[in-house]
């Protein structure tokens, strides 16, 4: 077979040379799996529940905190504007799931938690999610989803990233 016709060798490299790019060939894995998890977690939500990823993230960190979080913290939390955990907790507050109340120590700030109708909601949909999550990383054994979440977890803290809904 002419030279130009071989298809080229593929490398058994155990550790990449500096110019493969591994830091940004990570980031891109990391950011395409996140993506595609969200994208079909989100949608099982909404087709089972009627509820966004967003709207149930917030209601996963109040069943968290059943005294209840300051909207600043909720917005720490979940790594968005506090317009947006606004808006969130309007809608929610509407449909009777969370109760926001005055802050006793601080009647500037409010509190917001999670209303007996919003636990057993969540309650609910807690259980499929994790069935969802767990049947999507079911290609990782148990030791090999450890092994992801330790190095996942020193990633996290290198970057100074804030406590979530992932700790």
């Amino acid at each position: 077979m002419p030279a130009a016709a071989r298809k080229p060798a593929v490398s058994l490299r155990a550790v990449p040379a500096p110019d493969d790019h591994v830091a940004l060939r990570v980031w891109l894995r990391l950011l395409a799996c996140s993506t595609q998890l969200q994208a079909e977690i989100g949608g099982r939500l909404r087709a089972a529940h009627g509820i966004t990823l967003a709207r149930f993230d917030l209601m996963a960190q109040l069943a968290r905190f059943p005294q209840g979080l300051r909207m600043v913290e909720l917005s720490r939390r979940l790594l968005m504007t506090g317009a947006n955990v606004t808006l969130l907790t309007d809608q929610l507050e509407g449909e009777k799931l969370v109760r926001r109340m005055p802050d006793p120590d601080d009647g500037r700030a409010y509190l917001v938690r999670l209303t007996p109708k919003g636990r057993r909601q969540f309650d609910t949909m807690a259980v499929q999610h994790e069935s969802w999550v767990r049947a999507r990383l079911a290609g990782l054994d148990l030791a090999e989803q450890s092994r992801l979440l330790a190095l996942l977890t020193r990633l996290k803290d290198s970057l100074g990233l804030p406590a979530s809904h992932a700790d």
